[in-house]
């Protein structure tokens, strides 16, 4: 089962983190990847290749800036949305689907040398909330360190595999993250699992995760609001089986489209039924009006179907 709080020496060095990327500015004399501009670096070749999104400079600089003793584990959530045929940069011909570059792409054995691991792969099923732009896929790459995560920006093997995303790639928003405590109290009650829930899992209607990327109300004011729904929402929630696989603060936007995020969070259902019981209760109704609608100025809600799962474990070994 998940811990609601994290160990105080882990909350103290994440937290020291997040406030250091935060008031250390210092981009104008340094590359996307904290590098100095009058210096060729291999990162700075993939970050021209970058057509997939906005870089946030600012942010990028911060990362490199980290002290080695505040810097830790982080969780990089990608929201992705491919084309329908790849298109490489050198012009070479492509018949292949945008998602079957990203195929060719991915890098695991890379992240095994840097001690990093995909957590989470899942299909989007369905956009419940949003801008009107959809999304395909959501991934979840969790790195030992930030310092990790730009280390691999410069290995060649990477480059070379890199092409593949460019071409794959329509659009992505890339969040780096840090888990949160959870604002929600753990039930009095014997949670029920996915087979024994009022909606269980079957074979006709599996398990789901819902996926809410959230930017709240006031620059952040809103989380009071959004932390007493999810409280009246659990209860409910809980009762139906579900299951937290993790919840995130934002800390910044390496590629993006320029906006901000302050938190993801996920949820997983024993099924769709047992997401519609808990999305048509009156009581949860009642508070995502009164608390939710104002708590949040954007979001995506997203329904995923998981290929890969482990979130769940990965954060329960980073809140240990």
């Amino acid at each position: 089962m998940l811990a609601t709080t994290l160990t105080s020496e882990r909350r103290n060095r994440w937290s020291q983190a997040r406030s250091q990327c935060i008031v250390t500015w210092s981009v104008k004399s340094r590359s996307i990847f904290g590098r100095s501009r009058g210096e060729v670096h291999m990162a700075d070749k993939l970050s021209e290749t970058i057509t997939y999104g906005k870089v946030d400079e600012e942010y990028a600089a911060k990362l490199a800036e980290i002290a080695p003793e505040l810097d830790g584990p982080v969780w990089m959530v990608n929201l992705m949305k491919y084309r329908d045929v790849a298109v490489y940069e050198d012009g070479r011909e492509s018949t292949i689907t945008g998602a079957e570059a990203d195929a060719l792409y991915a890098p695991f054995e890379i992240f095994r040398e840097l001690g990093a691991s995909l957590v989470l792969y899942a299909e989007v099923e369905a956009t419940l909330l949003g801008d009107g732009q959809d999304w395909d896929a959501v991934a979840i790459v969790n790195y030992p360190s930030r310092q990790a995560f730009l280390a691999m920006q410069e290995r060649p093997d990477y480059l070379d595999r890199h092409a593949h995303k460019a071409a794959g790639m329509e659009r992505t928003i890339i969040m780096c993250c840090t888990p949160m405590d959870l604002p929600i109290p753990p039930p009095d009650f014997p949670r029920a699992s996915f087979s024994t829930a009022p909606n269980p899992s079957t074979p006709e209607d599996p398990a789901i995760i819902v996926c809410h990327v959230v930017q709240l109300a006031g620059g952040g004011s809103g989380a009071a609001d959004f932390n007493m729904y999810s409280s009246k929402a659990a209860k409910i929630g809980f009762a139906q089986g579900v299951r937290i696989e993790g919840f995130f603060e934002v800390e910044g936007t390496p590629v993006g489209d320029g906006r901000r995020w302050d938190q993801v969070r996920f949820n997983a259902f024993p099924s769709r039924a047992a997401f519609s019981a808990v999305v048509n209760d009156p009581e949860r109704q009642e508070a995502h009006a009164a608390h939710r609608e104002v708590a949040m100025s954007d979001t995506y809600t997203m329904i995923l179907r998981p290929l890969i799962d482990r979130l769940g474990a990965s954060v329960a070994a980073g809140w240990s």
